[in-house]
């Protein structure tokens, strides 16, 4: 009886391990799954070359000396990508690597990774980061930490935080930032809440920001369905 408790118990065990070992964290925001064999196969991440044919250019990229190209717009923000779309190696490997340059009073408005926690490093410039979590020696309110930081030096945001980043110097801030996924994700709070098509009910957005809905209208008004504007 015991020997046969032991060995289901060590099946389950077995099959635990397997099932978490096959189950990574997901790459998208949702799958839904089809039933119809005949459709398209979306992965959890990449198809993979054949190993015999890769290439040391398969895990090379240049150009991340370079300003990239404009984002959040009407912010002053340029960001340099270097992600599995343009470095096929990183696959399966998660990371991501990106080149912010944020110019005067440029601004990375408040936003979450999903699946990422975020390494940032300034390497030109002076920059006020921080981001946002629960404190709970302080009846479960909000805690910002938040650092000024110049040339040299780092600061981590964990996974799912909600952060920014603003350029509090003269010229150009430079940042190079990291992330432990090959698809951390992206949500800006502003533009996801007010620039959502169709719009979220002004009656929710009133009552959870506290405000009249004449507020939410003009907040609304300040956004696109594609992003931000000027």
């Amino acid at each position: 009886m015991a020997t046969g408790f032991l060995v289901a118990l060590t099946i389950v065990a077995l099959t635990c391990s397997v099932a978490y070992a096959y189950d990574p964290s997901p790459l998208q925001d949702f799958c839904v799954a089809v039933n119809d064999p005949r459709h398209a196969v979306f992965m959890n991440g990449r198809v993979c070359k054949d190993p015999k044919l890769a290439t040391a250019d398969d895990f090379f990229a240049s150009g991340l000396d370079a300003i990239g190209t404009p984002a959040f717009p009407g912010l002053s923000v340029s960001v340099n990508v270097a992600d599995v779309n343009r470095i096929p190696g990183l696959n399966t490997l998660g990371l991501t690597v990106v080149r912010a340059e944020l110019g005067p009073a440029g601004l990375i408005p408040p936003h979450t990774h999903p699946r990422s926690s975020e390494f940032i490093l300034v390497v030109q410039g002076t920059a006020y980061v921080g981001f946002v979590a629960v404190d709970p020696a302080n009846r479960g309110k909000n805690r910002l930490f938040e650092k000024t930081l110049k040339g040299g030096d780092v600061f981590v945001i964990p996974q799912g935080l909600i952060h920014f980043m603003y350029n509090v110097g003269g010229g150009n801030a430079t940042l190079f930032t990291a992330f432990n996924s090959q698809n951390p994700g992206v949500i800006t709070i502003a533009n996801e809440l007010f620039g959502s098509d169709p719009g979220i009910s002004e009656d929710v957005l009133s009552k959870a920001f506290r405000i009249d809905k004449e507020s939410v209208q003009h907040i609304q008004a300040k956004f696109s369905s594609v992003g931000y504007v000027n």
